[in-house]
């Protein structure tokens, strides 16, 4: 019987403790994650700010060495092998990280050279990516110089010039505008489609449901729930979300839909309701009636539809962008 490959990342109880320093306590980062991607997945990990998202991501790529558990990065211990497994990887981060001395060629053909390859070969593999991504106008421009986009771009093929087997990407389309970013998903399902395995995380909910084979939902340095959209739907209830803000305390009739058949779970805090729903139909205006009786007004109201987004509201009881 054939052995299945082996995954391109894998991790079993990965920890990270930050040591206390002075009146600074002791800060446990990540708390025993354990991940399996296969080679050639497109894997999302999903949290909000000071999750652990960014901690995982150092550990893997070598920059953060862990206080427990095990990683293993094509096959290679992260601490053991940390050499070689920075040759197998590529990382792209979410600041402009490209070499304002050079131009954006020789920002590729710089790294090319780094990785070994001949001078003549570093500047094939520079006009190849250069013509794939669009960028073969901006050659001879200096990267602070261009597009936010365009420099994203030049990152992922700096990032790709010796070929990597596992492709990191920090929030890769943070700060671009809607087009910009929409072109980016295109060229990164390009890249999974030649057989890349890319791993990233993103601030944008539609930016996982639409790149990613699988994600993971990760809080307070655990993973909540990790699988398709559909899987994560499925085992969230796939709830309405509706969420009201009143510009007082949440008056008691609010608080009593939370016995109704079809709520599955209401939250209330600062003046805001949030009631999960399988059937919301009228819950919206019934919520913000039942304010206006009890004389308390609505300051917002929005109502979500099943989404990765109520998913994520649903396991982390609080919004993504928090």
């Amino acid at each position: 019987m054939t052995e299945p490959p082996e995954a391109a990342v894998r991790t079993a109880g990965l920890e990270k403790t930050y040591p206390a320093s002075g009146p600074r306590p002791e800060v446990p980062a990540v708390r025993g994650i354990d991940l399996d991607v296969p080679r050639g997945e497109f894997f999302g990990l999903l949290g909000p700010n000071g999750a652990g998202k960014s901690t995982t991501i150092g550990m893997l790529t070598t920059l953060v060495v862990p206080t427990g558990g095990s990683a293993h990065v094509c096959g290679l211990d992260v601490v053991k092998d940390s050499v070689e497994i920075k040759r197998r990887i590529g990382v792209v981060s979410q600041n402009n990280t490209l070499d304002s001395d050079l131009t954006v060629a020789e920002n590729l053909e710089f790294r090319g050279r780094y990785f070994g390859l001949r001078a003549r070969d570093a500047r094939r593999r520079t006009d190849e990516l250069l013509e794939l991504f669009g960028l073969t106008e901006q050659r001879g421009g200096n990267p602070f110089e261009i597009s936010g986009g365009q420099a994203k771009r030049v990152m992922i093929c700096r990032a790709l010039m010796h070929g990597p087997e596992v492709l990191f990407l920090d929030e890769p389309t943070a700060g671009l505008d809607p087009q910009t970013r929409t072109n980016l998903w295109e060229v990164l399902r390009g890249l999974q489609a030649a057989g890349q395995t890319i791993l990233l995380t993103t601030h944008y909910m539609e930016e996982a449901e639409a790149l990613c084979d699988r994600v993971a939902v990760v809080d307070h340095g655990e993973i909540l729930a990790s699988g398709t959209v559909d899987q994560l739907k499925s085992s969230a209830g796939a709830d309405t979300v509706i969420t009201v803000a009143y510009d007082a305390a949440v008056p008691e009739e609010v608080k009593a839909v939370a016995e109704r058949t079809g709520i599955s779970k209401v939250e209330i805090n600062d003046g805001q309701v949030r009631v999960f729903a399988a059937d919301p139909d009228g819950l919206l205006g019934e919520l913000v009636d039942l304010g206006s009786a009890a004389g308390v007004g609505v300051t917002d109201a929005s109502q979500l539809r099943p989404s990765l987004e109520t998913v994520f509201l649903a396991l982390t009881g609080r919004e993504y962008r928090d």
